[in-house]
């Protein structure tokens, strides 16, 4: 095992030629301006620090539910199309759930493992927030260091609004963009340094910036600010001061690291009624800090039980306090899915997370899509129980499992999420 950690360690990708031409044209000034002294702020600052709830004993309600979601996840891929699957379920300190559920690809017998890597889209997010935090700890950065002190070319079509942006202004999507800012730009191959630049020239929703508006162009110049106030790369920052530490030894960025994987999830989209597998796009692995990041239900495991305080030698209390308190309210995210509009009674957006009140428990929460992928993480930090699914097909039933098994451990009354008497068969 130590071995097969050693190779997947020496098969973590380095910056490409493309993301080493590129990047100078957000950070060519910013590092000229590493000179310059950083605003300096206490982790104090942080929201107040939620009760560190000591999980004695794993809850039968826990194993329950990590049994039923492994029932429903062999149905889905049995019975009803869905390609392939990675779930983990922690609760407490212990993993009751880490494997895999159907195929890496339609047509093909190689069967999806605990190890086997997809893409995690916006679940990036709070990755980049973690890392942003780690930053903080170490006085590199504060939460309130102002982006255009070190991104000297970093402009809004408000000058007010834009030197006055802070790291957590980018991580909470409190930057006054529009919704999705450029994304369409990202997706029709243009590249993530000129769209960085062009921020200047895009109609701004609220011009003090105090409004919430879901980014990924904008959210990635947190990236680039790494870059200026450390001299590294945001990937090899991650790699170094989460993945490596906490185990996850098949977390890699970008299409390189995905298709260099032993195991890996092809994605999937509907064409002519069946799914049909297709080489992974390489659009939003251009903004990594966004949506670069591949993983493996194995990685997931322990991204989770580091994100609940299991791991403070990684991601200290304090840390976590400030990554995972509400910024700014949400109130649209209530009413996207049955799930939400049932269960929801607050919904806010913190530092790369998203915080739900889920029946008047705290519900840390992110989901994620890029072509072919699916992906959702949810966890209870103060029952110490979690879950992230992974899914290699534009399919919506996975990410109804979620709810199913966040109500099992509330004992919440049940409700059919996934309403399968009301899907098509569609057997692989």
């Amino acid at each position: 095992m130590l071995q097969n950690a050693r190779s997947t360690l020496c098969r973590l990708p380095r910056p490409s030629l493309w993301r080493l031409l590129t990047v100078p044209r957000i950070t060519a000034l910013a590092l000229m301006s590493l000179l310059v002294g950083t605003t300096w702020a206490d982790i104090s600052a942080a929201p107040t620090r939620q009760p560190q709830v000591e999980v004695r004993a794993i809850d039968a309600r826990a194993r329950e539910s990590a049994r039923e979601i492994e029932r429903l996840a062999e149905r889905l891929t049995r019975e009803f199309g869905v390609v392939g699957l990675g779930i983990s379920i922690v609760h407490g300190d212990e993993v009751l759930l880490e494997r895999g559920f159907g195929l890496q690809q339609m047509g093909r017998n190689d069967p999806v493992g605990a190890d086997t890597a997809f893409r995690l889209a916006s679940l990036s997010k709070p990755i980049a927030g973690a890392l942003a935090g780690l930053l903080v700890l170490e006085g590199a950065l504060s939460w309130d260091t102002r982006v255009a002190d070190h991104l000297p070319a970093f402009s809004l079509a408000n000058a007010d609004t834009a030197m006055n942006t802070t790291a957590a202004d980018l991580l909470s999507h409190r930057v006054g963009l529009g919704f999705h800012t450029f994304d369409r730009e990202l997706e029709a191959d243009q590249p993530y340094p000129v769209l960085a630049q062009r921020l200047a020239e895009a109609p701004m929703l609220c011009p003090d910036g105090r409004c919430y508006a879901y980014q990924n162009i904008a959210f990635s110049l947190i990236g680039d600010l790494a870059f200026a106030v450390t001299g590294d790369f945001f990937t090899l920052l991650v790699e170094k001061k989460l993945f490596h530490p906490l185990g996850m030894f098949g977390a890699t960025y970008g299409r390189e690291g995905l298709e260099s994987s032993s195991s890996w999830a092809r994605p999937h989209v509907m064409r002519g009624g069946r799914f049909v597998a297709l080489r992974p796009k390489e659009n939003y692995y251009r903004v990594p800090p966004a949506a670069g990041v591949n993983a493996s239900a194995r990685d997931m495991s322990q991204w989770l039980l580091a994100q609940m305080g299991r791991r403070p030698d990684v991601l200290p209390p304090e840390l976590l306090e400030a990554t995972q308190a509400p910024r700014i309210a949400t109130a649209s995210e209530m009413r996207a899915v049955p799930w939400r509009q049932a269960r929801l009674r607050s919904a806010h957006y913190g530092l790369g997370w998203r915080i739900f009140d889920y029946s008047g428990e705290k519900l840390v929460f992110h989901g994620g899509a890029v072509q072919g992928y699916r992906a959702v993480i949810a966890f209870l930090p103060e029952r110490g129980f979690g879950i992230a699914i992974l899914a290699n097909c534009e399919c919506r039933l996975p990410s109804q499992l979620m709810p199913i098994a966040i109500d099992r451990v509330l004992d919440l009354p049940r409700r059919d999420w996934l309403e399968l008497d009301k899907q098509p068969r569609r057997r692989r």
